[in-house]
C-alpha cells in the first residue's frame, strides 16, 4: 500500500505536526510504502500532484488556528480541488493538533477536512484530534504506553490499522496523559519565556489591541 503523509504546518523543521507523523510512520512500519510532503505554503507542484495521485491514502497532519485550518493549507485544498485527481477509492485522514489541553478542541478542523471530501469525492476515513500538542514536543518519548504520550500513541497505532486496512472510522479524541493545571503552569511559563526573549514584557501578555 503506498500512503501519503503530508505535513500541513507552516513551520519548516521541529512541528508537532511532524512529530505526529513520524510516530505514525513507525506504527505502519513495513506495511506500507510511505511518501512524504511538505505543505508549507500556499501553493504546490504539479509534480507534487502527480505522485499523490499514486498513492492510496492521504494522511493530513496539522496544527488548529482559530478553529479552523491554516490558511495556506487551506489554499493548498483548493488547489487540489481544481485538479483532475477526484478519484473516489483515495481515503482521507486528518490529525489536527492544538495548544488546548482537550483534544476535542480540534473537532471543527477536521470537520473542514471532511466537507472537503465531500465536494472533492475523495473518501473521509476519520481522523485524531490532539490535545496537548503545545508541549508535545518537550515530553520525552519513552518505552510504548507509558509516559505522557502513550494516549497519542495508542490512537496513531489505531489509527495506522485503520489506514492499512482502508477503514472509515469514527473522529477520535485524545489528550496527553498529564495533569491540565500542570500543563496550563507550563503553558504560561513557555509563554513568559518567549515574549522575554523577543524582547517584550510579561504584562504585554494582557494587552488588549483596537
Amino acid at each position: 500500500m503506498r500512503i501519503s503523509l503530508i505535513n500541513g504546518s507552516p513551520k519548516l523543521k521541529n512541528s508537532v505536526s511532524s512529530i505526529l507523523l513520524e510516530d505514525l510512520t513507525g506504527c505502519l512500519g513495513e506495511n506500507a510504502e510511505v511518501v512524504n510532503f511538505g505543505f508549507h505554503s500556499p501553493a504546490i507542484s504539479k509534480e507534487v500532484v502527480g505522485e499523490l495521485a499514486k498513492t492510496e491514502a492521504w494522511v493530513f497532519s496539522y496544527p488548529l488556528y482559530v478553529d479552523g485550518i491554516p490558511g495556506h493549507l487551506l489554499s493548498c485544498l483548493i488547489q487540489l480541488e481544481e485538479t483532475h485527481i477526484h478519484n473516489p477509492q483515495i481515503h482521507i485522514y486528518g490529525i489536527v493538533n492544538c495548544g488546548f489541553y482537550e483534544g476535542i478542541q480540534a473537532g471543527s478542523a477536521l470537520k473542514i477536512l471532511q466537507n472537503w471530501c465531500l465536494k472533492t469525492g475523495f473518501i473521509w476515513s476519520g481522523g485524531i484530534g490532539v490535545g496537548g500538542g503545545g508541549g508535545l514536543a518537550m515530553m520525552p518519548k519513552l518505552e510504548s504506553g507509558h509516559g505522557p504520550r502513550a494516549p497519542i500513541e495508542k490512537a496513531l497505532a489505531e489509527l495506522s490499522d485503520s489506514i492499512l486496512k482502508k477503514e472509515v472510522r469514527e473522529d477520535n479524541y485524545v489528550s496527553v496523559a498529564f495533569p491540565r493545571f500542570l500543563y496550563k503552569m507550563a503553558a504560561q511559563l513557555g509563554w513568559r519565556q518567549m515574549i522575554r526573549e523577543n524582547g517584550g514584557k510579561v504584562k504585554d501578555l494582557r494587552k488588549t489591541w483596537d
